[in-house]
């Protein structure tokens, strides 16, 4: 996790001491249990001295809970109720139940809907069964944008200026190792041009194959993306093309419809973004 950066800390209305203590809350993870200050602060990059106070504070608000035995802390339902508000407030996560739950049965499949923090994409709603044991994921699981195939859907769903933004972001975080994310990023819009769906076969993970459909609202929110993901000796690349991502785009769509959402790009217009010869044509600055 980045510190904040020099242009957002030099904005007068941001709150520096706020965006901290959140970044602590963020810490923590999914099925972590406890965290000690020095965990903490390697996972934010905060000094450690900084992350004690801010820790101090987050438990005298009710947020954080310290566990004196271990020297650690665990999040509090106070703070566990931040996110579970924010659940009940996705309509897209209760409306795409009914397809999700359909889609995994026909395909044998697990399906997630998630949303964009900072350069991860956040599980919000997930429907698995027992022929995707392979797929430890649940709400709350984050993946990455650059190599996931929710994430790759989201990345090219996104206007041209705020995929941009994202590209810086995501070039400071991933440092030396961003030429290597930017290619397979590319690769992935020359996908979504072609069949409508972001792949990602032992990208993120060596075991994993997945499809990535983006979903687009006309109330402002989003855009959100989905994903069908196995065990990749299941899900080959074969099967993601023909089969697995011809019905999660289906899906999508349908509930596009459902809740109004924007008609989605054509492959035509996906395609203005491709340089001659099929390559993506790196956005300005950012994607370099």
């Amino acid at each position: 996790m980045k510190r904040t950066g020099k242009k957002t800390a030099a904005d007068r209305n941001f709150v520096v001491a706020l965006s901290r203590g959140l970044d602590v809350l963020r810490a923590f993870q999914p099925n972590d249990g406890l965290l000690g200050n020095q965990e903490i602060a390697a996972r934010t990059n905060l000094p450690k001295p900084t992350v004690s106070r801010l820790t101090y504070t987050l438990t005298k608000l009710g947020y954080l809970a310290p566990v004196p035995r271990f020297e650690k802390y665990q999040l509090t339902p106070a703070a566990m109720s931040l996110g579970y508000a924010a659940l009940a407030n996705l309509g897209v996560r209760h409306l795409s139940e009914p397809f999700r739950e359909e889609l995994m049965r026909a395909t044998g499949g697990a399906v997630a809907v998630g949303g964009r923090d900072r350069h991860s994409m956040i599980y919000f709603g997930q429907s698995r069964g027992s022929e995707t044991v392979g797929v430890q994921l649940d709400v709350g699981s984050r993946v990455p944008i650059a190599t996931s195939a929710m994430g790759r859907a989201y990345f090219w769903a996104l206007a041209e200026d705020d995929r941009v933004e994202l590209s810086r972001v995501l070039r400071e975080h991933y440092g030396s190792r961003w030429p290597k994310m930017r290619d397979g990023l590319e690769r992935s819009g020359e996908t979504v041009a072609k069949y409508g769906f972001a792949m990602s076969v032992g990208d993120w993970h060596d075991d994993i194959g997945a499809a990535g459909v983006a979903l687009k609202l006309n109330d402002g929110t989003g855009p959100y993306a989905f994903n069908c993901g196995a065990p990749a000796f299941r899900f080959t690349e074969e099967r993601l093309i023909n089969d697995i991502g011809p019905r999660l785009l289906a899906m999508v769509r349908n509930i596009e419809a459902v809740l109004g959402g924007l008609v989605p790009q054509s492959k035509k217009e996906i395609s203005k973004k491709l340089k001659p010869g099929g390559k993506v044509a790196r956005v300005a600055e950012g994607f370099r």
